[in-house]
């Protein structure tokens, strides 16, 4: 056993490792920070405080929200290449199952989280309507850049430029030229 003494605590190194790489792991995996901190027992903020003492990189983070998309997958494909650290993109018939399957408070506790989610980084991209795009302009209250790709209201997939996108984010990352 690994034991410290910390004024009249003792302390396991080992368990306090051991939950850390069990945090990092759940976050790897795609749940989010509030939903590790129920699994693990402690406040969504200790998880919010951890990844910011672990944190390297440098530049913009950059989050990627859209609906309704046709080619989806294709598109969060390229934003993983990219470097694009939050990807939210649904298909129309997504998007309204994601509605119906949450009852009106659930629904607006996870789009709330959403947008505060979306508050940590330093730019959100967001593929939609023209209304959608003001609306997240209005909401997020930090740098947005609209990529319209219709008039609301949208009621079919659309299918987004990949390598238009590409370019976007690239510009963003200060990586104009880069090729990867």
């Amino acid at each position: 056993m690994d034991l410290i003494r910390v004024g009249e605590k003792l302390l396991d190194r080992r368990k306090i490792y051991s939950a850390i790489e069990r945090i990092l792991d759940l976050r790897v995996r795609g749940f989010s920070q509030e939903e590790v901190a129920q699994k693990v027992g402690v406040d969504r903020s200790f998880i919010s405080r951890l990844e910011k003492l672990g944190e390297v990189r440098r530049g913009l983070r950059i989050a990627v929200v859209g609906f309704p998309v046709a080619n989806k997958e294709e598109l969060h494909r390229m934003l993983e290449e990219e470097g694009v650290e939050y990807i939210f993109l649904l298909t129309e018939a997504e998007r309204w199952d994601y509605v119906r399957k949450k009852n009106g408070l659930e629904l607006i506790n996870e789009i709330m989280e959403i947008i505060a989610r979306l508050r940590e980084y330093d730019v959100v991209v967001l593929l939609g309507s023209d209304y959608r795009i003001k609306l997240g302009e209005a909401l997020l209250g930090r740098e947005v850049i609209g990529v319209e790709i219709g008039t609301s209201p949208i009621r079919e997939d659309r299918v987004v430029d990949v390598e238009g996108l590409r370019g976007l984010i690239r510009k963003l990352a200060g990586r104009e030229g880069a090729l990867r």
